[in-house]
């Protein structure tokens, strides 16, 4: 058995998705990206809000709005349109959240007995995981920004 046609093909569509990420032609990859990363995202912050008891009831905003880039992400993959608009609309809703989440979790931190500790810090709420999601959600605004693959004359 020949290897050389395999190899010469699977080259070619690394080639090709290669020339698509430096000429800007992700939206259609970073867009499902976009909705696996806001599905991991909505698992772990639902198990770590729940783990807290939602003790708070601005524990369930990231439950609700992350998911909603799912079947935006989803969408922009099929429909170009679908990337131009809900795509950016949900990603933006997501960044907003995850600067609040960060405001809240670090407000978390201050206000335990001690304040700024180390040991607050890493027994208290999670710095940086808000902004994780706020990197979902700009992934969104960024794929919605780029051209489509596969088309040349854009």
């Amino acid at each position: 058995m020949n290897a050389a046609p395999l190899i010469a093909r699977s080259t070619s569509v690394l080639g090709r998705m290669l020339w698509d990420v430096r000429t800007g032609r992700f939206e259609r990859t970073l867009s499902a990206l976009t909705a696996a990363g806001a599905a991991a995202t909505t698992a772990e912050v639902f198990l770590s809000h729940d783990g807290a008891s939602f003790g708070n009831k601005m524990m369930w905003w990231p439950v609700v709005i992350i998911p909603a880039a799912v079947p935006a992400g989803i969408a922009a993959v099929f429909s170009a349109r679908a990337a131009r608009t809900v795509l950016p609309i949900a990603s933006a809703a997501i960044v907003i959240n995850g600067l609040q989440g960060t405001y809240l979790h670090w407000r978390g931190i201050a206000q335990r007995p001690g304040g700024w500790t180390r040991y607050n810090m890493e027994g208290g709420p999670p710095m940086f995981a808000p902004l994780l999601a706020s990197l979902v959600g700009g992934m969104g605004i960024l794929a919605a920004a780029l051209r489509r693959e596969g088309n040349e004359d854009s």
